[in-house]
């Protein structure tokens, strides 16, 4: 019987301790503008690191270019300039598309019929 009642007034402690340490969380606003302030963020960061690479990585193929021994090697420096720019190039434009279609879906990412 001793038992019985140490478990019962063991769930008893357990029902009346939960609820005090337990808390309310508040969002501060909905999850399409914090998804939309998430995404702004984290693509801010990739083009500005993107841009810094390519800065630097052109100045590498520059160097490569001129300094190349042969045509060969100058050549193909050339290409990998091509290919550091239309890469940049389409990053950055990833961000310019999302900008210019935004507009377009106002109001269309709601919950409610």
């Amino acid at each position: 019987m001793k038992r019985i009642y140490r478990d019962y007034l063991q769930c008893l402690v357990l029902l009346l301790v939960v609820p005090l340490l337990t808390f309310s969380a508040y969002a501060a606003s909905d999850l399409w503008s914090v998804a939309r302030t998430i995404i702004i963020d984290v693509y801010n960061g990739i083009a500005g690191i993107s841009t810094v690479l390519a800065g630097c990585m052109s100045a590498v193929a520059v160097l490569g270019a001129k300094l190349g021994n042969t045509q060969q090697k100058s050549d193909q420096a050339w290409d990998w300039l091509k290919r550091i720019w239309i890469a940049w190039a389409i990053i950055n434009g990833i961000g310019a598309f999302i900008a210019y279609i935004t507009p377009f879906f106002n109001g269309l990412a709601t919950l409610e019929p």
